[in-house]
Parts: structure tokens; sequence; C-alpha cells
């Protein structure tokens, strides 16, 4: 009786703070700014689970029956609520209500739990012994949970089945519980009914688990979903319409192929055309290898190293017929190496220099990718960059981000590259923006490769002319103690969506 009792504590705890790591994932999924997600969500959560500690003083008779309920009760809450984040999202323009209205229900569900477990143990233990090994099971869940949840949890089971697992376990507690507790609840039928009630629709969600989450990812996105994938790093989902097919990570588009060229080959071309001899190339980012295949245009180039952190992206759009269609092959071309791995990390690791950078990482819009954008980055950038060395940076829209366009031409500028930054018009996108960054000076190229679809000579020069509604403004440097291009970025899309 008293192992079950103790793998009640560790399972209880380990689900409560599962639910939470699921609320702040998918509201860093659905709204961007990672670290405002978590920390609001987060915050909100231990608030509620106060309230509920503190509810907890008014539950005075049938104790143990309250504590299957609340079991069933948020293991059917908790359980789905990854799945109802998601479709509110798509479904009603008040999604912060439903939010923290789950997270807070949820909460203080939670926080009922471990007073009420007290109570019924409370006879069979010395008060501070029972107290010191409910605490101790209750962190040790809280530990469980937090290596399971970005090792194992998401990237196997992706958000919504580890939610409806999570909840079915949650809710089999509460069923195992009117057999732990059965002297202290009497009449048991009811409950247990309702115990078994649970556990089979938690498990139904369960196996139905990515026929649901499909359902629920269709009605975010406009197009047919033909592909997804939940890595350990991001959510890759894949859409197409007619002959339309647009990538997303973590519910950010990251091409069209109808329109993707005229962004690769203004990142590319522009530093590649202009070098003398580029024979080595780094490309940093870019795992759909669409960079990759407008390098791969120039017979100078000897080598191609390809430094991107998730090995599913380069697995895809190495494997994937139709997306090997797309970049024509360049992830197999016998150039290109490709190394899965932080490229901050990386880049202060390495000894290897190039000729050119093609730095093609996504928008700023959490932390962990605001540091790619940082001095720090740059700096190393240009200790692996050649005396005569150019390097591209994609650099987000100077027109619906001005101040974040901006902000990363002078953090590029700052760590001692000559930083020339220009913009063309990608109808997906809009407004686009790169800098140009070199080593030694830029001359503008005389000539590209045959076979473009966008970029001409001719055309160059204005790619480097902005307008007055694009034109500078006063910028902070983006440091890594700061991340201002992180707050600036936020604060100027979310007036856009």
């Amino acid at each position: 009786m008293s192992a079950a009792i103790y793998v009640t504590v560790v399972v209880v705890a380990t689900a409560g703070l599962v639910y939470e790591l699921v609320a702040a994932a998918a509201a860093s999924y659905l709204l961007g700014d990672s670290i405002t997600q978590f920390s609001t969500v987060i915050g909100a959560y231990l608030f509620a689970m106060g309230i509920g500690s503190f509810l907890s003083r008014y539950v005075r008779r049938g104790v143990a029956a309250r504590f299957v309920e609340v079991e069933i009760t948020v293991g059917l809450v908790g359980g789905w609520a990854a799945t109802l984040l998601f479709l509110a999202f798509g479904q009603t323009p008040h999604f912060r209500v439903v939010l923290y209205g789950v997270v807070g229900v949820v909460g203080v569900l939670v926080g009922l739990e471990i007073p009420l477990l007290l109570r019924l143990l409370r006879g069979r233990l010395v008060f501070s012994e029972l107290v010191a090994q409910v605490l101790s099971l209750d962190y040790a869940g809280a530990l469980v949970a937090s290596l399971l949840f970005p090792l194992l949890l998401v990237p196997r089971l992706g958000l919504i089945r580890t939610s409806l697992l999570i909840g079915l376990a949650n809710a089999a507690v509460g069923l195992w519980s009117t057999w732990i507790f059965r002297h202290e609840l009497g009449r048991t039928a009811f409950l247990r009914g309702l115990g078994v009630a649970g556990v089979l629709v938690l498990t139904a969600g369960t196996v139905a688990a990515e026929r649901i989450t499909t359902w629920a990812e269709e009605r975010l996105y406009a197009d047919e979903i033909v592909f997804t994938r939940t890595s350990a790093y991001q959510r890759i989902v894949l859409t197409r319409w007619a002959d339309d097919v647009r990538l997303f990570l973590n519910g950010h588009l990251q091409f069209s192929s109808r329109d993707e060229y005229r962004y690769h080959e203004a990142l590319v071309h522009p530093a590649l055309a202009a070098h003398p001899a580029p024979r080595r190339v780094l490309i940093l980012g870019g795992g759909d290898g669409l960079a990759a295949r407008e390098i791969l245009r120039y017979p100078a180039v000897e080598s191609v190293t390809l430094v991107d952190l998730d090995p599913e992206m380069t697995r895809l759009f190495g494997d994937n017929p139709l997306l090997r269609e797309l970049n024509g092959g360049a992830l197999t071309d016998r150039r290109l190496r490709v190394v899965n791995a932080d490229a901050f990390i990386w880049l202060s690791a390495t000894q290897e220099t190039f000729d050119v950078a093609i730095v093609d990482f996504p928008d700023p819009h959490n932390f962990s990718l605001g540091k790619l954008y940082s001095r720090s980055f740059y700096r190393l950038l240009r200790a692996r960059l050649a005396a005569d060395g150019l390097a591209a940076v994609q650099a987000t829209s100077p027109m619906f981000a001005r101040r974040s366009f901006w902000c990363i031409a002078e953090t590029v500028r700052s760590a001692g590259l000559d930083a020339r930054p220009y913009h063309v018009y990608v109808p997906s996108f809009g407004e686009w923006g790169f800098v140009l960054a070199a080593a030694s000076g830029w001359t503008a190229p005389r000539a590209y490769p045959s076979g473009l679809r966008f970029l001409t000579v001719e055309g160059t020069p204005a790619l480097f002319a902005f307008p007055p509604d694009m034109a500078a403004v006063p910028v902070e440097i983006n440091r890594l103690d700061n991340q201002i291009l992180v707050h600036y970025y936020g604060a100027e899309w979310s007036r856009v969506y």
C-alpha cells in the first residue's frame, strides 16, 4: 500500500509540471516570444496552484472522494488542454483568455492535490515524516517531468499526445485511489465508474492523437497539410495548394515554393558573385537546402559546409522526393557537408575559414534565435571569414519590422564588418531585408550565373536604395546581455498580426 501511495505522489507531481510545460510550449508555439510565454504561463500557473492550496481548507468532509474527483477532473481538463488551445487559436480572437483560463483551472486543481493527499495520509505517518516524504517525492516528480518533457515526450509524441497521455495518468491515479482509500470512501461505485469513463476518454484521445493533431493544425493553416513532424527543436509543417508548397517552423512561414527563388537569389548571389574566387562557402541555418542550391551554381565552389541545428530538417530535405526537387538535390551533392550543431557553439569551436558565409536563420522571435543575431555572434563570424571574405545575413522586413532590420545592420557593423543593407520584394512576405557584410569591402557583381529568375546586374543597385518609409532609424546594438532585437521584433510584428 505504501508503494502505491508513493507512486501516486510521483505521478501527481510529474503530471502537474507537465501540464504547466504543455501550456507554456503551446503558447510559445502559437504566439512566439518563448520567454514571455513561459514566464507568464508559469507565473499564472503557480498563482493558481496557490489558490487551489488555499481552497483545500474548505474541503471538510469526504476528503478521499474529493481527491478522486480532482484527479479525474484534472486528467480530463489537463489532458485535453493542448487540443483546446490549438483549436481556440484558430477559432477565436480571445486566445489569451482561453489560455489563461485553462492555466487557471488546471493550476487550481493541481494546487488541491497535495494538501488533500497530506490530509488523507495524516494518520499513517508521523506528521514531520509525512510532510518530508510527500514533498521529497513531489520535487522528485518535478525533476522527472522536466527531463522527460524536452527529451522524450515532445520529440516523440508531440504536445497533444503528451497532454493526453499525462491526463490519462492522472485519471488512472483517480481510479486506483478508489482502491487505495476504499476504507475512507465507503461507496465507490460512482467514483469508479467516473474514473473508468475518464480513462476510456483519454485512452481514445491518446490513440487518436495523430488525427486530432492534424485536425487541430488544419484550422491553423489555410492549405492542406501534407507533412508534419515534431523534432527535438521545432514543429515542422509542410502545406500544399496546387503547385505551392510552404514550410512552417513552429507556426512561422519559412518559404513558399512559388516565390522562394526571389528570396534565395537575393540572399546568395550579391555575395557569391562579388567574390573573385568563392571556393569555400559556409551556410548557417538553411537546412532546407534552397540557399545551397543557389551556391552550387558556381563552378568555383569546391566545398560547402551547412550548419543546421535540426537533423530532422536536413534529413527531410535530403530524402523527400518533393523537397529534393525544390532544392535540386543540393543536400546530397558531393561538395556539401552537413553539420547538425548549434551554429553559435560550432563557430566558436571551429578553426576553418571561408570565402563566403550565408546566414539564413529564422527571424529572431525568441531569445535562443536572438543570440544568433548578436554582436558576439557576428564577431565569431568575422573571425571565420577570409581576408577578402563576404557574408550575407537574412534580416527580417525593413517595412514591417523597421527597427529590427536596422538593429541587425548596426549590430553587424559593430562587429567590425562593412555592413550594406539591401531589400527585395517577396510576395509571400512583402518587403524583405538582408545585410551584406564584408571583411574588407564589396564591389557590385558584374555578372550572375545563368538561369536566375529574378536577380539582374542592372537591377542590383536598386536593392541597396531605401525609400523614406524604410530608411534607417536610431537603434541599439543587439548584445547577448540585452537581446534588444527580440524586444524590437516582438513589438513590431505584434502590430502586424
